[in-house]
């Protein structure tokens, strides 16, 4: 059941994109491209899960560390930047994704000393992720670790998935509250800083496009062709860096609705999941991770997060195999 719902939902998502591209100049494609590298992901961590539920997350984490360590390092935060860096985001969820594989690995293995070595892994990716300049993704990452080592004390995973839902649903409410200009002036002012006010602007351009188009969005990938952001101050590149503004500026609130469904759907496909409780609540939590990253970040933009994210759950939800030792 959980699997014919989700392959719904993403035909859901990909026919709504190209529903809302019809008669505009707009560009679907990447939509698109981000339904099929979850697809593929979600499949291929069914697979491997099922043949090695331990090596394989291993192998994932790996290679998240890998891209991570591959990849330049991000320029320290420079607040008179006139736009966030697009790649941050990205780099935060691979730090996140990697290190809940890791983690899943480790509830995974049979003996301690491979529990540790995993653990270990993590904590290397939340270092990778610092030494790279993404502080976020340290944090992010380290934060998953004591989330998994929590996990390992819980025995019920309903209340633990009802309450990273609450969790998401929360940042992604905050998000939509900044973009509104609802927050108090005291709320208001830290944010900026930690934000950046150009950020700030581009979320309310993004909000201010979705009033306009509630239904059919402004179209796929049209936020950069249509958004006033250089006017004040701002210079865009093209993106709102907020998953879920983007999706309502140019899908309309039927687009952030299948959003959030595909999430909820994650949650039920954990729940129902035959993997140990502690491998579905430390994989819960690094979605979970992800969906805060890419609520505050352009993080969904880059096939590698989306795919990754689709491993992930595919890894978490995959029936029992053998394990190694």
């Amino acid at each position: 059941m959980p699997d014919t719902a989700g392959a719904a939902l993403l035909g859901c998502c990909a026919g709504w994109a190209l529903l809302c591209a019809a008669g505009r100049d707009a560009r679907p494609e990447g939509v698109l491209l981000a339904v099929l590298a979850v697809a593929a992901g979600y499949a291929c961590g069914r697979i491997g899960g099922s043949l090695l539920p331990a090596a394989a997350p291993a192998g994932a984490a790996l290679a998240g560390l890998g891209s991570l360590l591959l990849s330049p390092a991000l320029p320290l935060p420079d607040p008179s930047a006139t736009v966030p860096a697009g790649r941050a985001g990205a780099e935060a969820a691979l730090a996140v994704l990697a290190a809940g594989a890791a983690c899943c690995a480790a509830w995974a293995a049979r003996s301690a000393r491979s529990r540790r070595l995993l653990h270990t892994l993590a904590l290397v990716v939340a270092a990778a992720a610092l030494a790279t300049g993404s502080p976020a993704g340290c944090a992010a990452a380290l934060g998953v670790l004591l989330c998994s080592l929590a996990a390992g004390r819980v025995r019920r995973r309903l209340p633990a998935l009802a309450a990273l839902a609450v969790a998401a649903a929360a940042v992604v409410g905050a998000v939509w509250a900044v973009a509104g200009g609802a927050l108090p002036p005291a709320l208001e002012r830290p944010l900026q800083e930690a934000l950046t006010s150009q950020r700030i602007v581009l979320w309310r351009e993004a909000a201010a496009l979705a009033a306009e188009h509630p239904v059919h969005g402004a179209g796929p990938d049209r936020f950069g062709a249509l958004n006033r952001a250089a006017e004040q101050g701002a210079v865009p590149d093209g993106k709102p860096h907020s998953a879920p503004l983007q999706t309502a500026a140019e899908q309309g609130v039927p687009g952030v609705l299948l959003m959030g469904a595909a999430f909820g759907w994650v949650l039920l496909a954990l729940y129902r999941s035959p993997r140990p409780t502690p491998v579905v609540l430390t994989a819960g939590v690094a979605l979970t991770g992800l969906a805060a990253v890419a609520s505050v970040g352009n993080a969904l933009s880059f096939s590698q997060v989306t795919m990754g994210a689709g491993l992930l759950v595919g890894l978490a939800t995959a029936g029992e195999g053998r394990d190694v030792p």
